[in-house]
């Protein structure tokens, strides 16, 4: 099974502490490095790693709030200057797209690298053969999306099945996959006979909005919810004044939507070094959570 890799750049709020810097989360799977969200100091975290960010195929934007994308103009120099010569793929909410221009002519070279910027309303936002990533409007009183990185669904060769039928060679394989009966000695073997299909996995990214159905929808069925927990539940009234969520009511979200996994990311200020609290919040009501740091990194 190919891995899935989150690293997290920054899981901080508008505010960088000393320990969290601004968002930005890097998915790679298989010839994917998907980065969600820019925040300023991103490109740095990218050194800290000894990552290159030249393998950057995609970025996707949830909305245009300073503290998630003041890293794009640093960035598209960094890659300008080391020579990046793919097509970078920037994915935004619909409407928003002037942002990204006004970027490229305030900070960068127009053309200096090619870039091409989707407009992104809600369902399928991109698709490869191994993969696919789907949007949900947010409530954060500006044009906000949520994403989820789904893998396809997968037909596996049964080995044992294999060995029960006697078949030593691989060359029937590819059209047992394709849903076509084979014959082996005489003997027909339909695909129903030797396969079975592998679930793909699932990691949801919904970051700044305050609670909504469209949250839930986006997040049902995760294998890893990184949701947003901005403040606790004694500032309810203040998350939703700003359009965040609580350790609580993401707590809620990974319940009702039934995710396996809850990572909490977009901590306030306020919360530096008392983490535990907001953890505990969370995990009273659902208890595999746990709260992501910078420069860390979870696989599935």
């Amino acid at each position: 099974m190919e891995k899935i890799k989150l690293t997290f750049l920054g899981t901080g709020y508008a505010v960088p502490t000393a320990k969290r810097n601004h968002p930005a989360i890097l998915l790679k799977y298989r010839d994917e490095s998907i980065l969600i969200d820019c925040g300023e100091g991103t490109q740095r975290q990218f050194r800290k790693l000894s990552l290159n960010p030249c393998k950057i195929t995609r970025i996707l934007i949830t909305h245009w709030h300073g503290d998630h994308v003041l890293g794009i103009p640093g960035l598209i120099q960094t890659l300008e200057l080391n020579g990046y010569t793919k097509i970078l793929e920037f994915y935004v909410p619909k409407g928003t797209g002037h942002y990204l221009e006004l970027i490229q002519k305030l900070f960068v070279h127009p053309g200096a690298i090619k870039i091409k910027v989707h407009e992104i309303t809600n369902g399928k936002v991109f698709e490869t053969p191994h993969s696919l990533v789907q949007a949900e409007k947010m409530q954060h009183g500006t044009p906000c999306l949520s994403y989820s990185f789904v893998e396809k669904d997968k037909l596996k060769i049964d080995k044992k099945k294999m060995k029960k039928f006697k078949l030593k060679s691989s060359k029937f394989l590819g059209d047992i996959k394709k849903g076509k009966s084979i014959n082996v000695n005489g003997k027909t073997i339909k695909p129903k006979d030797l396969v079975y299909e592998e679930k793909g996995r699932k990691i949801s990214f919904v970051l700044d909005t305050k609670t909504n159905k469209n949250a839930e929808k986006i997040a049902k069925d995760s294998d890893i919810l990184v949701c947003e927990s901005t403040f606790t539940d004694e500032e309810k009234d203040l998350a939703g004044k700003y359009g965040h969520m609580t350790a609580a009511q993401a707590a809620q979200l990974a319940k009702k939507s039934k995710s396996k996994k809850l990572v909490l990311v977009h901590l306030s200020q306020r919360y530096e070094n008392k983490e535990k609290m907001v953890l505990n919040e969370a995990k009273k009501i659902f208890k595999n959570t746990t709260i992501a740091e910078d420069l860390t990194n979870l696989e599935l």
